[in-house]
């Protein structure tokens, strides 16, 4: 195998149930793919799991330590700066742990960002969806995406996928030390900036699948942040704080 131009990363606490399956599939996918496991110090020793599979396999897992639960977005950053500083990464994505995000998209997910900036695993596009969610989690989301689009303008369907590609370029324009989210709502302060630097985005239909194993992280008070958050953002929107920039053309050889 060259070198490895696409790193996924995979912020984990307390999912040692499922990251063995997880990075066995990863692996065997048949594009050239790392993982970079970033663990919370997981009590139930998904830190130590990450461990062995990186022993195993040096140049394709990576694993980042991190002291105790700290977020989610700095977790991504924390990965981004990984893949970006050390790695030499050209494509960087993100997924969840928990098998929501199955590993069989991400092929057409790397093809597509020949074409895009950014690319989405979305359930709001024809051939996507959801499964064995509860109705309440379902209507959570669309009402979360709906928000969003309407008052930061995104123009992609889901809004609040955390299932990602960026392209390198992409990441190197974003001041990632001054995201204030922290959670789930990173996410979409993620979005709302890539999508005011100009970058195409892009989506692959997926079908989202309530996690298998373990039990959800999304708490009311992550709600609560993310309302938060579109607003603070809202407010930079009309305030031209974050002035919106002209589309930039994707060039297949960067």
């Amino acid at each position: 195998m060259g070198e490895i131009e696409t790193f996924v990363i995979v912020p984990t606490y307390n999912e040692a149930d499922n990251l063995n399956d997880l990075i066995t599939e990863l692996l065997a996918l048949p594009v050239s793919l790392g993982v970079i496991v970033v663990d919370d110090n997981s009590p139930d020793g998904t830190g130590e799991l990450a461990d062995e599979w990186a022993t195993q396999h040096p140049n394709r897992v990576h694993v980042i330590h991190r002291p105790g639960k700290m977020g989610l977005g700095t977790a991504y950053i924390a990965g981004f700066r990984k893949a970006l500083d050390e790695l030499n990464a050209r494509r960087i994505m993100t997924m969840d742990a928990d098998f929501s995000h199955n590993p069989q998209y991400i092929p057409d997910m790397i093809a597509l960002s020949e074409q895009k900036h950014v690319v989405i695993g979305s359930r709001y596009v024809p051939g996507g969806g959801a499964v064995n969610c509860s109705w309440k989690r379902v209507l959570l989301s669309r009402v979360a995406n709906g928000i969003a689009r309407f008052f930061l303008g995104l123009q992609a369907r889901d809004a609040t996928a955390g299932f990602r590609l960026y392209r390198r370029e992409v990441l190197e324009s974003i001041p990632l030390e001054q995201i204030f989210s922290s959670g789930y709502s990173f996410l979409v302060e993620m979005l709302f900036m890539c999508q005011r630097r100009g970058w195409q985005i892009g989506e692959v239909p997926i079908v989202f699948e309530d996690r298998r194993r373990g039990t959800t992280k999304i708490s009311r008070h992550e709600v609560y942040k993310a309302i938060y958050t579109v607003m603070r953002l809202f407010w930079r929107r009309v305030r031209r704080v974050e002035p919106r920039r002209p589309t930039i053309p994707v060039s297949t050889s960067s």
